[in-house]
């Protein structure tokens, strides 16, 4: 009896490229394929959320980012002895395609599958492409993007299929927006935990600032670094909020679906989940983000007049304040915002990339 086709995955390290990496896993096993993953041993610890049915090869990887000077000779070397064995692989059990997420772990397999001439393509999350993904923009088949538009190479096409999103937020997509009025509302604040920061400091004066008939139907939940949580919570009782804070919450969904506006930075998952819940958001991309991708990651939703997106060098107390009293004090203007987020949502991400995967393994291989 044949086996199934199977289809290598290879992602980098982070989160970033492993969430969408589990997402189309999930989805080519319930279509009947076999998954098995390459990554690194600092990928292989967000993989306890792909299903058993992966089988998960860890290859060794190297970056010139990480390390000292002899590190960093070491680099092609280590790159180059993982290729091979990549290779190897591909030819004892070859691969019906090969997709890369990006990440240095990714470039074994996809050098493998460019050698070996196997169908590939590589999905770029962010608004920028990363450095391997830069690498291998011209030596693969497809290239999908999880954010639109994206700066890409000169002569490179690039398809727009979102980035797959948790089955929680597929769950929540489109949820019914209500208004911001003279009624309880909510806001959240959420931010990755390297550029929380400036939230805290902003957020907290900015809402305090606003006139007391908005402030008193306004609750805040606010994500904030455990260091920053005190301070946090103390200016929220001076300002007179309601507010809660904690440093994670593991219901971002529910609270998304339930919110009137989101302030947040603008990393790839979370423009994709806002997007694909649709709400009025404020973004604050991290300016030590790489090549400034966050930027990028933002034209997403403010080039439909879905965001207001603030530098962090004019992201004060003062323009916030000004920004959230425009939005609610105009529901007809924020429930517009909703809708235009919704308009670039993808919560079918998943089942799009799978579909180009079946495209890809219909064409010649080159």
């Amino acid at each position: 009896m044949a086996k199934p086709p199977l289809l290598l995955i290879a992602a980098g390290g982070t989160g970033g490229h492993m969430f969408p990496a589990q997402a189309l896993a999930e989805e080519m096993l319930a279509r009947g394929w076999r998954v098995k993953l390459s990554t690194d041993a600092r990928g292989a610890r967000y993989a306890g959320g792909f299903p058993d049915a992966v089988q998960i090869a860890q290859v060794r990887a190297a970056s010139f980012a990480r390390g000292g000077v002899r590190a960093k000779l070491a680099v092609p070397f280590q790159l180059a002895a993982g290729s091979l064995r990549a290779a190897l692989g591909m030819i004892l059990d070859r691969p019906r395609a090969v997709v890369g997420f990006g990440g240095y772990p990714s470039i074994p397999a996809l050098t493998a599958a460019w050698v070996l001439r196997v169908p590939r393509m590589i999905h770029e999350q962010n608004g920028v492409l990363g450095r391997v993904n830069q690498i291998f923009a011209r030596r693969v088949n497809t290239l999908a993007c999880g954010t639109w538009p994206v700066d890409l190479p000169a002569g490179v096409e690039g398809h727009f299929t979102g980035n797959p999103v948790r089955a929680a937020v597929r769950e929540r997509a489109g949820a019914g927006y209500i208004p911001p009025g003279d009624y309880p509302m909510d806001l959240l604040v959420i931010g990755g935990s390297q550029g929380a920061r400036i939230l805290s400091d902003v957020v907290p004066a900015a809402i305090a600032a606003l006139p007391e008939a908005l402030r008193r139907n306004l609750t805040v939940a606010h994500q904030a670094r455990e260091e920053d949580i005190a301070r946090v919570v103390e200016l929220y009782e001076a300002g007179g909020v309601a507010a809660e804070i904690a440093p994670f919450f593991a219901d971002i969904p529910r609270r998304l679906s339930e919110c009137q506006i989101v302030i947040s930075r603008a990393g790839a998952s979370s423009v994709a989940d806002i997007s694909v819940i649709g709400r009025p958001s404020v973004l604050v991309p991290y300016a030590a983000a790489a090549a400034n991708h966050q930027a990028a990651n933002a034209r997403m939703l403010s080039s439909v007049d879905a965001a207001v997106v603030y530098p962090e060098s004019q992201f004060t107390p003062a323009a916030l304040t000004e920004t959230l009293q425009a939005i609610l004090t105009h529901p007809e203007g924020a429930a517009r915002m909703a809708q235009a987020a919704l308009s670039v949502g993808r919560p079918d991400a998943a089942a799009t990339l799978a579909d180009m995967v079946d495209s890809l393994t219909r064409k010649e291989p080159s």
